[in-house]
């Protein structure tokens, strides 16, 4: 089995920072395809943040471009989700989303995590 834990969430005021942390666990991870962070405010639908691929290639919302920087740790089958520049309305629980896991238990199409809660206060 694969188990997705993140941390780093909590308050912080407006305009100041955050760094997410996602860490993949389990028995002989061989490869990890594309891990991302998606997020979800009160009464709105979950929306991907920002993805990073295993080929180097990242994408992000239109919304956190320039704010935000996703990395992977490719050793430590984590990944990171730099938040700068925090505004309210970043309000949300931010999962991370590991997809296409290669293990010596066999294939995982996906996992999710937990979620942790990001509150920016204005």
């Amino acid at each position: 089995q694969v188990q997705l834990v993140e941390s780093g969430g909590g308050l912080v005021q407006a305009g100041g920072s955050l760094r997410l942390s996602c860490a993949a666990s389990g028995s002989g991870i061989f490869s990890i395809n594309a891990m991302g962070w998606y997020r979800q405010a009160p009464g709105k639908q979950r929306e991907l943040v920002a993805t990073a691929t295993s080929r180097g290639s990242t994408n992000y919302v239109d919304s956190v471009k320039d704010r935000f920087t996703i990395s992977r740790d490719y050793a430590k089958n984590t990944v990171y989700l730099q938040m700068t520049r925090l505004k309210p309305e970043d309000t949300a629980v931010y999962y991370c989303k590991a997809e296409g896991i290669v293990t010596r238990g066999g294939s995982f199409v996906e996992r999710w995590g937990q979620g942790t809660l990001v509150t920016v206060s204005s």
